[in-house]
């Protein structure tokens, strides 16, 4: 009997708060769910943007620490060649980079059928 009555007196709360949620919903605007407005394409414009922040920052990180091991190699042609190659693929790195971002441009471009503007 005791479980009985803890059980309805859940369900009489539960109601309770719920109400109250449900009944508010039903008076809310149409357009106000909280969601982003935004479009799919100024989203992924916006995660291009950031990720080519991140490799510019890793870029210079790149570039530094083949810089720091060319002057450590300090005659040694193996170490030498190691940092070269690690010179060669930051700069290839950055400009893929920025091969991906003029090719966002131009697809934005395209798709509003307007020029870009840089």
């Amino acid at each position: 009997m005791k479980k009985k009555i803890q059980s309805v007196v859940r369900k009489v709360w539960a109601v309770a708060f719920l109400f109250p949620l449900v009944a508010s919903a039903q008076f809310t605007k149409p357009g106000n769910t909280g969601l982003p407005t935004g479009t799919i394409f100024n989203i992924i414009k916006g995660i291009m943007n950031w990720l080519l922040g991140i490799l510019g920052f890793v870029a210079v990180i790149g570039f530094v620490v083949s810089g720091i091991m060319f002057l450590i190699a300090a005659g040694d042609e193996d170490r030498q060649k190691t940092a070269k190659k690690a010179m060669f693929y930051s700069i290839t790195g950055v400009i893929v980079g920025l091969v991906g971002y003029v090719a966002l441009l131009a697809i934005e471009a395209m798709l509003n059928a307007s020029s870009a503007t840089f």
